[in-house]
């Protein structure tokens, strides 16, 4: 499959640098202040990196079999794998810096668990994120644009493969500055 491609490799990259940067959130991280939380009612570093983990196995198994039938109908690339204009539009909404106009309650089905293990949070983000490259691997050679998928929280929205894969791009942007911001915030604190 062909990751040369400028779009494919700018998604490979931006999905590379998230692991990266989950990396380095939690370098030096105990397992106090990965669970510490700036309000009751908000996540902790932890639960950051778990929400984007379940994120992107919802997401994926949701475009698996849109992919699967795309490639047996060989509907190949024809052009570059962008967002349509409603996915573009939830992309946009994703990117951090997160404005109070743009916090989502995150649906049922992708809220992390409640306090997980920090090692635990972290091989889940790991490996969810190498199940995101291996399928942006196996489907750059597809027309990522025109394949559709139905949108796993929003019943009767489809949005295209290339919509999903910059979905959980910038949904890991948002969650890993959110993580961030927590971060900065337990280490500041007035012991």
């Amino acid at each position: 499959m062909d990751l040369n491609a400028p779009d494919i490799a700018d998604l490979d990259h931006q999905l590379a640098h998230a692991q990266q940067d989950a990396q380095a959130l939690v370098a030096g991280l105990s397992e106090e202040l990965a669970a510490w939380r700036l309000a009751v009612n908000l996540w902790s570093i932890a639960e950051c990196l778990d929400h984007i983990a379940t994120a992107n196995r919802v997401y994926l198994a949701a475009m698996t079999e849109p992919a699967i039938r795309a490639r047996q109908q060989r509907r190949f690339r024809r052009g570059p794998a962008t967002p349509g204009l409603l996915g573009g539009w939830f992309v946009r909404t994703l990117e951090p810096p997160v404005k109070p106009t743009t916090r989502m309650k995150a649906p049922r089905k992708i809220a992390p668990r409640v306090a997980p293990p920090l090692s635990d949070a972290v091989a889940a983000l790991v490996a969810s994120q190498n199940d995101v490259r291996v399928f942006l691997a196996a489907c750059a050679d597809l027309d990522l644009h025109s394949v559709r998928f139905p949108n796993p929280f929003i019943r009767g929205l489809r949005f295209s493969l290339a919509s999903g894969l910059n979905v959980i791009a910038a949904h890991q942007r948002r969650h890993l500055w959110q993580a961030w911001r927590i971060r900065r915030a337990a280490e500041n604190r007035a012991p």
